[in-house]
């Protein structure tokens, strides 16, 4: 696919054929040379063709391959021009994000007691394929509830903070949804997941604030130079990826029925206002929910750990929520395009909700400030946190990247790492590891990522972002 530079940090894909809008991609120079490397770019003109897209069919500068949508893709539907909604546009871990907690712990409070602090943080909080957490089975009645409530029954049940909920994104619940439309296999599949970390690229992160952009957002968010803080990084489990992969099939069928034609058949959709459109859309809110659920849990289960290694009640320690934001998605918002507001449905596929400052959205902690964005690195270098900006809002629908962004196929990151010990490469860097297997640590070196600073530069640089802090790891509890 043809691109054409903008500025220094956007790029055009013109439209033609098939394209109903013109793509625009967030890079600089280096960082467009790896896209243009991967079938990210094609993705995105794919996406562009869709009924009902609006303004553009966006990639962040994170973007990289996926299941139809690249990650790092953004792309908005008016369901008044006939758009549609569609599962790739999600991705198969529905509602996958991260959460950051904060303490009044400094680093030189950890580093005596990190070892014991990641082995019980590891022993507490199931990783890896399919595990589950045999203490915590769900019943059916308790998982509808968990569909229809997400975090706010956990906390209900006292697993967590009535704070925390003020500051999960939409108040950790999806309003509608339906879990009439999530199969019984789905439901199974979660009976056990809930506050489980799962494979891949998820993780819980003890990290420690060690450089600050701006000292007065800093404050406000609680990330103070030296601050220590725990990321968590997961989403529905299997719960989602079956609901995705149960819709997959239905969509495939609507497509038919819709006679919409298609580059790709990943792109499987349906119009919003069908019968398989609602349907999916009840059944990704639920799966949603079931996310905000399993991140609250495991956010309960982090306070647990410092309370026990440090021996004090986790509000003594200042284990707050400073936010949780999700990057696999759909939603119904109000935005302005070509001069008047229209409700959208935005899908962000590996992007971050980025709201700008006064959206009443955020809470009120943030109003001013505007939403708390968490860029997450490798597990070997730094991620970061920045804020909503107006220009994000203007251009992107509000959103911004979610991360780094792959360079390497796991499969060459395993055969690039054999023969190294990778555990002892970590801690050499102060860094302790914890996971399942030495693959899943060879699949997640820092090589096998771009560079997040580089990224993070270009959202900030872009207007898309503003950067507050940096975070360096300490310790990671990988899948």
């Amino acid at each position: 696919m043809k691109t054409q530079r903008i500025d220094d940090y956007r790029w055009r894909v013109p439209r033609e054929g098939a394209m109903r809008v013109d793509g625009l991609i967030f890079a600089d120079d280096r960082l467009m040379e790896d896209i243009r490397g991967d079938e990210a770019v094609q993705q995105v003109a794919n996406v562009a063709t869709l009924p009902g897209i609006v303004k553009h069919s966006i990639g962040m500068p994170d973007i990289h391959w996926g299941y139809g949508f690249a990650i790092g893709g953004v792309a908005a539907f008016d369901p008044a021009e006939g758009g549609v909604i569609s599962p790739g546009g999600v991705g198969y871990d529905i509602n996958c994000g991260v959460r950051l907690h904060r303490s009044d712990l400094k680093v030189d409070d950890v580093r005596p007691r990190l070892s014991p602090l990641m082995d019980n943080l590891f022993d507490r909080v199931p990783s890896g394929v399919g595990r589950g957490y045999k203490k915590f089975i769900l019943s059916q009645g308790d998982i509808r509830s968990i569909l229809e409530e997400g975090a706010g029954w956990l906390v209900r049940e006292g697993y967590g903070w009535d704070q925390d909920l003020e500051r999960i994104e939409d108040g950790g619940a999806l309003a509608h949804a339906d879990p009439d439309q999530v199969s019984n296999r789905a439901v199974k599949r979660g009976k056990d997941q809930v506050g489980t970390v799962g494979s891949g690229n998820h993780f819980i992160e003890v990290g420690h604030v060690d450089e600050v952009y701006d000292d007065d957002a800093a404050r406000k968010l609680g990330l103070e130079m030296g601050t220590v803080t725990i990321f968590v990084h997961s989403g529905s489990r299997g719960l989602g990826y079956q609901v995705c992969d149960d819709y997959l099939d239905i969509m495939m069928r609507a497509v038919r029925k819709y006679g919409i034609d298609l580059p790709d058949k990943q792109l499987v959709c349906a119009p919003v206002e069908s019968k398989e459109g609602q349907r999916y859309i009840g059944a990704m809110r639920a799966a949603a929910n079931y996310a905000f659920a399993n991140r609250q849990m495991m956010g309960h289960r982090i306070r647990e750990t410092f309370q026990e290694i440090f021996n004090t009640p986790a509000p003594e320690l200042g284990m707050e929520l400073v936010y949780d934001v999700a990057h696999n998605n759909a939603k119904l918002e109000r935005h302005e395009v070509d001069g008047r507001e229209r409700d959208l449905w935005v899908h962000r596929k590996g992007a971050t909700r980025a709201f700008p400052p006064g959206h009443d959205e955020l809470p009120e902690a943030y109003r001013e400030l505007g939403q708390p964005v968490f860029i997450p690195g490798d597990m070997g270098r730094y991620s970061y946190v920045l804020v909503g900006t107006d220009g994000a809002y203007a251009e992107t629908f509000g959103s911004t990247c979610h991360g780094a962004g792959r360079k390497k196929s796991r499969r060459q990151s395993k055969r690039d790492t054999k023969g190294r010990d990778l555990k002892r490469e970590f801690s050499q860097q102060g860094i302790e590891v914890r996971a399942t297997s030495g693959a899943t640590v060879a699949e997640e070196v820092p090589e096998a990522y771009k560079d997040v600073a580089e990224v993070v530069e270009v959202v900030h640089r872009a207007g898309i972002g503003r950067k507050v802090v940096r975070l360096r790891p300490l310790g990671v509890v990988k899948g």
